[in-house]
């Protein structure tokens, strides 16, 4: 049996190789801003105090990219992570049936638009609360002395120590009004957060924020103000003219960085895809071919009724195999990869099994 296993013990290295050479080929593959839903939560439990990159439940990032995940974060809420790719299929298959059954609120075993549209603002909701927990924490973390409010200093401090400088010396020089050693990336990050601040904290302008405050600082979308402020920045990275507003080409122009192989290119080009047809579809309201920055607004208000009717129709025409409007136990089944993100075999075959 030796002579056997020793050529499996030489082929090791090249296997290993061989498997860096794929993961290598998968990294570059994905274009900039491309991560999922399930790559995020790996940085979830990092002690950031960063308002985060991604606002779940919010059509768009906030670098201006699309939420790829958004309709799995609308139609699943806090279970997000109930369905991973390596659960067992049938318990998987079980559970979006539950869900199924919660959405049909009149039990005629099909999804109304109406339904639908109810369910996402009920899920919406979810995450909104989800939000204010989290919030509460970071805002207990930077309010040292818990008198309530926090200071843009006391913020600043805590921001730094989590880039990797001592918080007694970065206090002392801030206190002293001493200059901060700090790169020219981290000062930039710092300019905005001040810009962001000045947004979060209501009138009359004290640069101290409130638990409120501080929660629409870090999550826009909870305050019409800093939902403003997000619309305002987005379209300031996306205008290429000036004009403050934003035309179909510019709002499809591929995101910054290259794309080193065709899985790349072809990736890339279904996002352009994707974004002309949100553009068209859904943001541009009245059609003309621009989009205002009340237009994004109106687009991006995750507690907008008008919007979710719209999304839940959406939702319905993707699944909508045989055309009546309606979602139907096996159409959501066989889309599941469309509601969960994971792709659950042999609906047809299980559908009244799991009902």
């Amino acid at each position: 049996m030796a002579f056997r296993q020793a050529p499996l013990c030489g082929l090791a290295p090249h296997c290993l190789w061989l498997l860096g050479v794929i993961l290598l080929m998968d990294v570059s593959a994905r274009p900039a801003n491309h991560s999922s839903a399930r790559e995020r939560a790996g940085t979830k439990d990092e002690p950031e105090i960063l308002p985060p990159d991604h606002l779940n439940g919010v059509k768009l990032e906030m670098d201006g990219h699309l939420n790829k995940d958004f309709h799995q974060e609308v139609f699943l809420g806090k279970d997000m992570d109930g369905f991973e790719e390596d659960a067992e299929p049938r318990r998987s298959r079980r559970k979006l049936m539950v869900i199924f059954s919660k959405v049909d609120v009149n039990t005629d075993r099909k999804i109304s638009a109406k339904e639908m549209q109810h369910w996402i603002m009920e899920k919406t909701a979810e995450h909104f609360q989800e939000a204010i927990e989290e919030s509460k924490v970071h805002f207990h973390a930077v309010d040292p002395d818990g008198d309530g409010h926090v200071s843009w200093d006391e913020y600043k401090v805590k921001f730094l120590v989590s880039k990797g400088h001592n918080e007694r010396e970065i206090a002392e020089k801030i206190k002293n009004g001493e200059e901060l050693k700090v790169d020219e990336e981290t000062q930039e990050v710092l300019e905005n957060l001040k810009d962001r601040w000045y947004q979060a904290d209501n009138p009359p302008s004290d640069l101290l924020l409130t638990e409120d405050e501080f929660l629409s600082f870090l999550h826009p979308e909870h305050s019409r103000g800093m939902l403003k402020f997000m619309v305002k920045e987005i379209v300031r990275d996306l205008d290429q003219d000036g004009d403050k507003q934003l035309s179909l080409p510019e709002f499809i122009s591929l995101p910054v960085g290259t794309v080193e192989n065709q899985q790349g290119q072809d990736i890339d080009d279904s996002w352009v895809r994707d974004r002309k047809k949100e553009f068209e579809e859904l943001i541009d309201a009245n059609h003309d071919g621009i989009v205002t920055m009340a237009e994004l607004e109106d687009y991006m208000d995750p507690m907008n009724e008008y919007n979710a009717l719209n999304e839940a129709k959406q939702m319905i025409a993707i699944a909508d195999e045989n055309q009546n409007h309606h979602l139907e136990p096996e159409e959501v089944l066989k889309y599941s990869e469309f509601f969960t993100g994971s792709k659950l075999m042999d609906y047809a075959r299980n559908v009244h099994e799991e009902f």
